[in-house]
């Protein structure tokens, strides 16, 4: 049963595509939520018209289902609830905790570049604190009367005690002089209305934090509790963007990646159980606490996610790794699906192909030579791998397939053949191997070689064996 003692959220804004290291903090709000049995929630902060637009949205809420994050109620739009926000802004000026600054853009840059002159941290100087100013049709702003004496406080479960001099706080303002509320004191009014409990973000929002300590104290909210995450860098240390490697979510989907690869990715960059690396959802929920979280900088590792991907395909049974697979290749159209249709086929492909790729991507291209009529024969390793002697080799094979071409050989059988055609033709497994390979699959990469005999069979096998070996007779020898 969910528990109001426990409500967090994610809340992001359709401002761009957002790229997956975005997506911890979501992570980890839910993961709170749902190893206390709480409930995770959902607000859209598009009061940005200009910037929000649907597309984004529409991405954040599929990559939240992709990653299985569902939310426990309706999501907010943020837009919907000025009104709200303005409600809120007219009690504090009402109670005397807020008032009307009139100052022009032009006067406080003036101001700013006086104090940056000067040498001073640049901060509005009160101007119009006690003006008393009324609403008579003079454009103005809302600012907080934020307190001259004392210290603003955050308990943070990661970080620890954060304390800062409200001498250092500006007069935040509330609402913009075209009626609209600035995104601190936005979230303060939804946040509380939503009931939040606790609030997990980067520590880049510490700032902000500290401004909404003094706006919930204001408004005589009861304080949520605070957490902050270290950021996620780039292999070079820099704050983690795109060009670090971090697509969005969706994009990642596209690449063959599983969701539970990503999900537990991304609880490891930040959080730890022990030297243990593999994590199902079941197991991230239940081991997840913020005490567990790391005060230091994670490295985005494109390698390590590829890595965790590849050991979450080996944990799929082959049945669920064969319908990830066909949901995956219709989806990117690389398959139709009357190619799709032959289920104990597919399982045959994922049974060959889970121990040797790191995405389901991978697996299209050890298995594409199945699907492939023709292709054309590299011309280095051709040179190398059809040699006569190895040829003739593979022509005793091309017969052995034609007379059993009606029949379902084992492996065994395939192993016996090999075995009495090199002792036949004094020839070893690794040089026989490669040539049967190459004209199998016009490859050096496949499955292992048995698997490709099987996958193609025998009639298919002999065509291909039999192409290469007239290919070979066109080789052009130094």
């Amino acid at each position: 049963m969910a528990s109001d003692s426990f409500r967090v959220r994610f809340a992001p804004s359709p401002t761009g595509n957002p790229h997956v290291g975005n997506f911890r903090t979501a992570l980890y709000n839910y993961l709170l939520a749902r190893h206390n049995g709480g409930q995770f929630l959902l607000r859209i902060e598009d009061t940005d018209k200009e910037r929000s637009k649907k597309e984004y949205e529409t991405a954040i809420l599929d990559s939240l289902r992709w990653m299985g994050m569902e939310w426990d109620e309706e999501p907010v739009y943020q837009s919907q609830r000025i009104e709200r926000h303005k409600e809120e802004a007219l009690r504090l000026l009402d109670a005397g905790l807020a008032y009307r600054c009139r100052c022009t853009p032009e006067r406080l840059d003036a101001l700013r570049q006086e104090q940056q002159d000067a040498g001073k941290t640049a901060m509005y100087d009160g101007c119009c604190r006690d003006a008393g100013h009324a609403d008579d049709g003079t454009p103005y702003c809302v600012r907080l009367k934020t307190p001259q004496d004392g210290c603003t406080k955050i308990n943070d479960p990661i970080r620890g005690d954060v304390e800062i001099s409200n001498r250092e706080i500006d007069d935040i303002i509330l609402v913009r002089s075209d009626g609209t509320p600035i995104y601190n004191f936005a979230v303060v009014v939804d946040d509380h209305d939503m009931k939040i409990t606790h609030v997990i973000r980067g520590d880049d929002h510490l700032n902000n934090t500290i401004k909404q300590v003094q706006i919930y104290q204001s408004l005589g909210y009861d304080l949520p509790i605070f957490a902050h995450l270290p950021q996620i860098l780039g292999q070079d240390k820099a704050r983690l963007s795109k060009r670090h490697g971090a697509t969005g979510v969706m994009e990642y989907r596209e690449q063959g990646y599983l969701p539970e690869a990503i999900m537990n990715y991304l609880a490891r960059l930040g959080w730890g159980h022990g030297d243990q690396e593999l994590f199902s959802k079941q197991e991230l929920v239940e081991l997840f606490s913020l005490d567990a979280c790391n005060k230091s900088a994670a490295v985005f590792d494109p390698q390590k996610l590829e890595w965790i991907n590849g050991e979450h395909i080996k944990l799929l049974p082959v049945e669920e790794l064969g319908r990830r697979f066909v949901e995956f290749a219709l989806a990117k159209g690389i398959l139709t699906r009357d190619q799709c249709q032959d289920v104990e086929f597919v399982n045959q492909i994922a049974s060959c192909t889970r121990e040797r790729v790191r995405t389901l991507d991978e697996i299209y291209e050890k298995i594409a030579f199945v699907y492939q009529d023709e292709y054309v024969y590299p011309e280095k390793e051709s040179r190398k791998a059809f040699k006569p002697e190895v040829m003739t080799a593979v022509a005793d094979l091309s017969s052995f397939t034609a007379d059993h071409s009606g029949e379902t050989l084992s492996h065994e059988d395939w192993e016996n053949a090999f075995k009495e055609i090199m002792e036949k033709r004094d020839i070893k497994m690794r040089l026989f191997a490669q040539a049967v390979r190459l004209a199998l699959t016009g490859s050096n990469v496949s499955p292992p070689i048995f698997d490709v005999i099987g996958l193609l069979g025998n009639e298919k096998v002999a065509q291909r064996l039999n192409d290469a070996i007239e290919f070979a007779k066109t080789i052009e020898r130094d």
